[in-house]
Order: structure tokens, then C-alpha cells, then sequence
């Protein structure tokens, strides 16, 4: 039945496949002037179209001081759904596979010095992941790199604490929250402004902490769930390897 299943996945993906090259126009044949870049390229910032202004410029179309930020969260934030849903996907794997192994009783011994120093950086670590996620709109950063921060520090925790351990039902609350929150946000958008992750609040002051709109709190999100994800994959690596 697997196979079966297997084959038709495959028979309807080479389908899709064939009936999107038939719309394909032909090599060397596209009308620049007609893709949506160009559009994004010429487009206003604001109703005057003047010189955008670091600590000035107020309710942008976007807000954001960092352009990536425009593009991965405004413009393309559906996008950002389907990265987020691959990486539980991907965390879903690892979970499935690693349930399989017997669970062995090993232990290891940490270091007095690895222990203490752990103990000390894991706080800092943490709020650094915050800040990069929080922050995303103002400074390179985000939702993905912040949350791996603070999976990274949960990582640390594991290798100097014989003791600690995270919650399996508490992180996947977490990451069902956080997931559920962002579709929210999304259809909120959807309601007020027609699409899917709307930008419906307020951009403020471009450069200023509150602003840009939803894009904050769809970072806050996305780091949250990202790393709720990744600290999940770490606990059964470290629980089912028996290495605790």
C-alpha cells in the first residue's frame, strides 16, 4: 500500500511538473517589463515618494530598516509559512527515526569548569537569540537564525549539566502555539487586507523599535517556534542516543 501510495505521489508531481513547463514562455522570449520585480523596483515607499530618512520617515509602506526584512517577511512572508512548515517536517523525521533506537543508560561525566561556565553563558545566550529575533526588522537577523541561538544554548546546557533536560510535551505546546499564532496572524491579514500576512498595524517611524508593523511579532513567533523546534531535535538526539 506504501508503494502504491509512493508511485501515485510521484505520477501526480511529474504531472504538475509537465503542466507548468506548457506555460512556460520560451527561452529568451520574457517581457521584463511584465515581471513583478520591476514593479517592486518603481514602486512608492510612501504617498510622497521622497527620500526615505533613518529616524524620520513615518507609516512606510513597510517600515522596516532592514530591507532583507521587506522582502522575506512583507513580500514574501507566505513563503516563510512553507520554510517554517519544512522544518517541522524535518524535526517530525528526526523525532520518528530516532524512536526506533533503544534507549540506552550511559552516562557522561561533566567537567566542574564546563558545568559553572555553562551555567553562566546560557543566560547570555539566550537573551542574545531574543535580541536577534526581536531585532529582525531593525539589524540582520530574524526569526530562523534567532531561534538556532537559542536551540544552540539549550545544547549547551545538555553537554554541561548531567541533570538537565527539556520538556518534550512542553516544547511541542510551545511549537504548536507559536505555529498556530503565526497562521492567526495570517489570516488576520487576510481578513483586514484581502491577503494572506497582511501587514495590518501601524509602520511607525522607519528605524524605531515599534515599527514596522506585524513584522516584529511574526519574528518573535517564528523565533520562538524555530527554537522550541530545534530544541526538540536536540532532546531526542541526547535522549535516544542514551548520551544522558
Amino acid at each position: 500500500m506504501r508503494r502504491f501510495f509512493s508511485a501515485l505521489l510521484a505520477v501526480l508531481f511529474v504531472y504538475i511538473i509537465f503542466q507548468f513547463i506548457q506555460v512556460l514562455p520560451d527561452y529568451g522570449k520574457v517581457d521584463l517589463s511584465k515581471r513583478v520585480s520591476e514593479r517592486f523596483v518603481l514602486k512608492n515607499v510612501s504617498e510622497e515618494n521622497g527620500k526615505v530618512v533613518f529616524g524620520k520617515s513615518r507609516n512606510l509602506e513597510d517600515g522596516s530598516a532592514n530591507i532583507v526584512t521587506s522582502v522575506v517577511v512583507n513580500y514574501r512572508s507566505f513563503d516563510t509559512l512553507g520554510e517554517v512548515t519544512v522544518l517541522f517536517v524535518s524535526a517530525l523525521g528526526v523525532g520518528l527515526y530516532l524512536g526506533g533506537f533503544k534507549k540506552l543508560s550511559c552516562k557522561i561525566r561533566v567537567n566542574n569548569i564546563l558545568h559553572i561556565g555553562g551555567g553562566i553563558v546560557f543566560p547570555l545566550i539566550m537573551l542574545f537569540g531574543a535580541y536577534i529575533f526581536t531585532h529582525g526588522h531593525l539589524t540582520p537577523g530574524g526569526g530562523f537564525p534567532g531561534g538556532t541561538v537559542i536551540a544552540v544554548s539549550v545544547l549547551l546546557l545538555y553537554i554541561s549539566d548531567e541533570k538537565f533536560t527539556v520538556s518534550r510535551e512542553k516544547s511541542k505546546l510551545l511549537e504548536g502555539t507559536m505555529g498556530s499564532l503565526y497562521v492567526i496572524v495570517g489570516i488576520l491579514g487576510l481578513m483586514i487586507g484581502g491577503f494572506f500576512l497582511f501587514n495590518f498595524m501601524p509602520t511607525g517611524t522607519v528605524g524605531k523599535f515599534f515599527s514596522s508593523g506585524v513584522i516584529p511579532i511574526v519574528y518573535s513567533i517564528i523565533g520562538l517556534k524555530v527554537g522550541s523546534e530545534l530544541s526538540g531535535i536536540v532532546t531526542d538526539l541526547f535522549m535516544e542516543e542514551g548520551w544522558k
